[in-house]
């Protein structure tokens, strides 16, 4: 569901980076925000816990131009990879327009892989989406490291159907991080109905054709499941405000 201002002619589009923990989706943020201009990014905000950071800020990238006259503000997001912060993952998955899942290429982490993307359609059938019309794209990351898997047998592993758009990347070189952004953004933008005649604030887009599933309903896990999975206590997080991009951790990711 895009926001809409028509006050200040400017539509949000909510783009969040899914995938398991430290596979690079923090990387790609900081990427992003290290190398747009000042006056196009809004301040961003860390939420960190013990294992994993929670990232987001707004861009108003300018070679985006106007849409049906008005701006395009995108509002990106990271969510914690581990499962036990999946109440945190569901509360920033909350009005997303499009995702981008970032795989870990590195043999011994498909399980991972498994587990966060069925979190991921869990998690947007128990807030009510469809996740086989939801824009979304998959960057393939690590790619700089030996022994990754061959992007094909990525692909059948996870069961990518065929339309989604793929990328290699190596986020912590800046590699594929802009030529991941872009097309999801074209994908969101490609949803939205004529701005004029809808009201302020969050709009229903135009519902996309269904995709094959990625997982089918009785392969996922239980939505209940997912919906009594609490944040342990220990590791409640925390809301710095951060005036410049937080420093990468010393752990590839």
């Amino acid at each position: 569901m895009v926001f809409f201002n028509h006050a200040t002619r400017q539509m949000t589009v909510k783009i969040v980076y899914y995938g398991p923990g430290l596979c690079g989706k923090t990387t790609n943020l900081n990427t992003i925000y290290g190398k747009t201009s000042q006056k196009a990014r809004g301040e961003m905000v860390s939420l960190n816990t013990e294992t994993d950071r929670t990232l987001f800020f707004d861009l108003l990238p300018m070679e985006l131009g106007l849409f049906r006259d008005y701006h395009v503000r995108l509002h990106l997001c990271t969510v914690p990879g581990q499962i036990a912060l999946d109440t945190t993952r569901q509360l920033v998955l909350r009005n997303v327009d499009g995702i981008v899942f970032v795989v870990d290429s590195q043999r011994g982490r498909m399980d991972a892989n498994h587990e966060s993307i069925r979190n991921l359609w869990d998690n947007l059938r128990l807030q009510g989406d469809d996740p086989d019309r939801m824009p979304m794209v998959v960057q393939y990351n690590k790619r700089d490291l030996p022994g990754v898997m061959p992007i094909p047998e990525l692909r059948e592993e996870l069961g990518i159907p065929p339309g989604v758009p793929e990328f290699e990347a190596s986020a912590v070189d800046g590699v594929g991080v802009f030529d991941t952004l872009k097309p999801i953004t074209r994908e969101c933008l490609k949803l939205i109905p004529e701005p004029s005649k809808l009201p302020e604030g969050r709009t229903d887009s135009v519902t996309p054709e269904k995709r094959p599933s990625l997982y089918p309903e009785d392969f996922a896990t239980a939505p209940t499941a997912v919906a009594n999975s609490v944040a342990p206590a220990s590791q409640e997080v925390s809301v710095p405000l951060a005036a410049k991009v937080p420093q990468l951790r010393s752990e590839r990711s």
